[in-house]
């Protein structure tokens, strides 16, 4: 059987299926395993260049972890805390009003009840999955699935090193990218998936000397107002304050956020690092320049799940009933890492 996609939904059906009896291929087009789950450790600090952690009533993730051996390195928030900037001052905001604000989709009951995450960052659960499957999965990493087709009751997978066959095919993907490989089967229904709204992110973590920042950064972070949003800064979590282990002791590690145009995305790292430098100083007051700046890019990499997405998911599925491929993933049945795993695990179970 084959795993298109080697995100953290991708990761746990292959394990699932191989600890099932399956001789499972995953098939990753970028050169790297995780999908949004991607962390960067240097020099004592702790950078998230996707996801910063999970909703904190996840049972998924936990049992996960726990399955992994990683479960002690679980950490929560420090503190529950957080402010709006309104353009003039920082104000408390009530639990779960910054999440709102941005429009994070977090299930109603787990709003203003936090995140939490690995003391080694996120990416200690994919590089834990990946140990685990080393042994059982042929992990084709950069190398990725071309066209799919069906054929001899299953499907054929083209790459560009040749055509494969596979008897049951689980798709792990974006929406765009799963829309593509299907519609040439299945037409209008993988079609209209590809009209998914995504939307892109970038972010800048800055690491500054702890005595250069004089507020106390006694809360998770900002929102920033619509009315008050200037070179697009939508938010900055006070990193080093929200999770422990982010930063070495004495420095302040700080993560901006900002939601640009596709024309804007690829703007060098200078830009974006003096765009954050200059937003985080209007809030927090004039700061000294950080001792050093890292910056994610995430094209297209965000779904809206609306009703309309909804409606399209569901649709694609039906006109999947019986071919043996089966969609999971965020992408599909709801934004996070708790929901692209239970998905996942919904998945793999379809299968068994």
């Amino acid at each position: 059987m084959a795993v298109i996609g080697g995100g953290i939904a991708g990761l746990r059906i292959a394990a699932l299926r191989a600890r099932a009896g399956d001789t499972v291929t995953l098939w990753e087009a970028n050169g790297s395993l995780g999908g949004q789950l991607r962390t960067v450790r240097e020099s004592g600090y702790v950078i998230e260049e996707g996801a910063e952690g999970f909703v904190a009533s996840s049972q998924a993730v936990e049992a996960l972890a726990g399955e992994l051996g990683i479960g002690p390195r679980i950490v929560g928030q420090r503190t529950p805390t957080s402010f709006g900037f309104d353009g003039r001052a920082l104000v408390a905001l009530a639990p779960g009003e910054a999440a709102q604000f941005l429009g994070f989709q977090v299930p109603r009951r787990d709003l203003g009840n936090g995140i939490r995450a690995f003391l080694g960052g996120m990416g200690e659960v994919i590089e834990a999955m990946v140990r685990g499957l080393t042994p059982h999965v042929d992990l084709r990493v950069g190398e990725g699935v071309e066209r799919l087709s069906r054929g001899g009751g299953g499907w054929q997978l083209t790459t560009a090193r040749g055509v494969h066959a596979a008897d049951d095919v689980f798709l792990a993907t974006g929406a765009r990218a799963a829309s593509a490989l299907l519609e040439p089967e299945l037409g209008a229904p993988a079609r209209d998936l590809g009209r998914a709204e995504l939307s892109s992110s970038v972010t800048v973590s800055l690491a500054y000397d702890r005595l250069a920042i004089a507020h106390p950064l006694d809360g998770t972070g900002f929102v920033v107002a619509e009315d008050a949003v200037e070179e697009g800064l939508r938010a900055c979590t006070f990193t080093s304050s929200k999770l422990p282990g982010r930063a070495p002791p004495g420095k302040a590690l700080l993560r901006a956020f900002f939601r640009p145009k596709d024309e804007d995305i690829e703007r060098d790292d200078a830009d974006w690092s003096a765009r954050a430098e200059r937003g985080i100083s209007r809030v927090l007051s004039p700061l000294a320049r950080p001792e050093r700046t890292w910056v994610a890019r995430w094209r297209a990499a965000l779904p809206l799940i609306d009703a309309a997405h909804r409606a399209r998911v569901a649709a694609l599925e039906s006109a999947l009933d019986g071919s043996r491929l089966v969609l999971a993933g965020a992408a599909f049945h709801g934004s996070g890492i708790d929901a692209a795993l239970c998905s996942a695990e919904r998945a793999a179970a379809h299968s068994a």
